[in-house]
């Protein structure tokens, strides 16, 4: 059962509610051991299902009333082999899923009283790894919404290196575009247009293996895709999808009416990425690729993103300080684009 269907599993609308469901590192183990085991815990040993021995001074270990072996509530999660107590890993999820801009790792390491910058560093980036779901599905194919998909390049000026050298990062993306109700609130903004999910995943080029690749995996074949008439797009009728293409001939008003919505998302995107972390390296920006998609999508409920990243955290396999640090550590991606 999906974890937010779970309606045993309270989410926090507030600080003050969040400070009331998690006091100390037992209540956050309590939690995490009902969103793992949905019914009596299920010992991973000899698999009797029962209640099982707790530990006041190790809120994280259960051990099996049968075969008397322990269990780590973190095992097999992106806390494992962490020595952060429980408090703040749920801290760190509650203010990255909730707060509409999120944080740095340097703002984190200051609220929560941290001593090292590291280890900021490494709790927000194992629950960005936690950000991506393994099944995740692709946007689009619906009659009345089309896909806007377009492709920008991300990063700081490069000087002294001559005439049109740069190292930027190209950015792929693919946006649902939707339409509000007529009569409600900003329904005359952009013809009552507004965004819907959304994927973003570095690309490689501007070839058509890249960008028509990034369209394959992440968007519905027979959907209706918008494009600007740059080649790279131009297999992508041949692959199933009612392609049209736009020629903008560097008017900004024909971008203004045919590709607003992906072009809000990336003005909002690098706004994102200089305000709150002032850049970001090559080899990380997937990672925020992923965190700035994960709250994107869950805009309209951001609370409840709480719950939906503890759900997914749970499972996934996290990234270590020297995979990180090293560079090795590969990003998850959208549906699995550029693997």
């Amino acid at each position: 059962m999906d974890i937010l269907d779970r309606e045993d599993l309270p989410f926090p609308e507030s600080l003050p509610s969040f400070q009331r469901l998690f006091p100390d590192d037992a209540a956050c183990a309590a939690y995490l051991e009902k969103s793992r085991w949905l019914d009596d815990f299920a010992c991973p040993h000899c698999g009797v299902v029962g209640d099982p021995f707790r530990f006041k001074n190790r809120p994280g270990v259960l051990r099996c009333r049968s075969c008397r072996k322990n269990t780590g509530l973190t095992v097999g999660t992106v806390m494992e082999r962490s020595h952060t107590p429980l408090s703040v890993w749920f801290w760190a999820a509650y203010l990255v899923s909730s707060q509409t801009p999120g944080l740095s790792a340097v703002q984190f390491q200051r609220q929560l009283g941290l001593s090292r910058y590291e280890t900021a560093f490494s709790i927000l980036h194992k629950l960005r790894s936690a950000m991506v779901r393994p099944d995740q599905d692709r946007i689009g194919g619906l009659v009345d919404q089309h896909v806007e998909v377009d492709e920008t390049w991300v990063g700081g000026q490069t000087r002294g290196e001559g005439r049109g050298v740069h190292h930027k990062v190209l950015v792929a993306a693919a946006v649902e575009v939707r339409r509000r109700e007529p009569g409600t609130a900003q329904d005359k903004r952009r013809d009552g247009r507004y965004a819907g999910r959304v994927r973003l995943s570095i690309a490689a080029d501007r070839s058509a293996g890249s960008l028509g690749g990034f369209v394959k995996s992440t968007v519905i074949p027979g959907t209706l895709v918008i494009t600007d008439d740059w080649s790279g797009y131009n297999g992508l009728r041949t692959d199933g999808y009612n392609h049209h293409p736009i020629a903008q001939c560097g008017d900004p008003e024909i971008s203004e009416e045919f590709m607003p919505i992906v072009h809000l998302v990336f003005s909002n995107l690098k706004t994102w990425l200089n305000g709150i972390h002032h850049g970001v390296s090559p080899k990380h920006l997937q990672a925020y690729l992923n965190e700035f998609t994960f709250r994107f999508n869950r805009r309209f409920y951001p609370f409840n993103a709480f719950r939906s990243l503890l759900g997914m955290a749970g499972s996934t396999t996290a990234p270590t300080a020297a995979g990180l640090y090293s560079g090795e550590w590969q990003h998850p991606t959208c549906c699995g684009y550029g693997r």
